[in-house]
């Protein structure tokens, strides 16, 4: 599932963006980096010998690796431009240098040049696309039911409109919903795709592709992974 809301603001762009993250990604970074906080702090003050150096060294190392795959991932949309931010690098794409948004088992922003850049903010669930299409084929049938003046049958639970375990409805009960049924991260490319075919053509929306690694999170992470490979190494 992605979330959408109003936040921070493109260089050069006079408005806020619109912000996509992973809810889900960020639930499970949090407690990721609770569990190895706890464990990696319990082991500098409770452990003997080297043990608190070499948790350390895996502190140094875990800590950026789990904010950047986590935390870290967003996209963010302006009038002018695309903005991702992926665990090791910032893209920013001007919509007039975006060839196309993909989805498929993952979701993706192709330049003109060719590059492809995965949205790891925009994670793709093939759970939630089944559990769409389900949901579009009881839509679907309702309809149906409606045109030929059938009942809609219509799941409910305990006090809901069908009452306990579901049952029929008549013509008078909840209104059906408007449009097709779509998994969240579907609906996000579709905002993306739908700003991208309004604004590539405007002469703000133009440049060049840049691209930045994010040090502030290699650095920690090498530094981490080398403490750890000479405490190690020395045994």
């Amino acid at each position: 599932m992605t979330s959408s809301d109003e936040q921070g603001s493109v260089p050069g762009a006079g408005v806020k963006d619109r912000a996509y993250r992973s809810p889900a990604g960020m639930a499970g970074g949090v407690l990721l980096l609770g569990l190895v906080g706890w464990l990696g702090i319990d082991a500098i003050v409770a452990g003997e010998g080297r043990t608190p150096w070499l948790a350390l060294a895996a502190l140094i190392l875990l800590v950026p690796l789990v904010i950047a795959f986590t935390l870290r991932p967003a996209v963010f949309a302006g009038d002018d431009r695309l903005r991702v931010r992926n665990p090791f690098r910032v893209v920013v794409l001007p919509w007039g240098q975006v060839a196309s948004l993909r989805s498929a088992y993952s979701n993706e922003v192709v330049a003109e040049s060719g590059q492809k850049f995965q949205l790891w903010s925009i994670p793709v669930s093939l759970r939630a696309r089944k559990r769409a299409a389900r949901q579009q084929d009881r839509l679907a049938a309702d309809q149906a039911a409606e045109r030929e003046g059938r009942p809609r049958r219509r799941r409910g639970g305990f006090g809901g409109p069908a009452g306990f375990g579901g049952g029929l409805s008549s013509h008078g009960g909840v209104d059906l919903p408007e449009g097709p049924a779509r998994a969240e991260a579907d609906k996000a490319m579709d905002e993306l795709r739908n700003l991208w075919e309004i604004r590539q053509k405007e002469e703000a929306a133009q440049g060049e592709v840049t691209v930045r690694w994010a040090w502030e999170i290699m650095g920690p992470a090498a530094a981490g992974a080398l403490l750890l490979a000479i405490l190690v190494a020395v045994g």
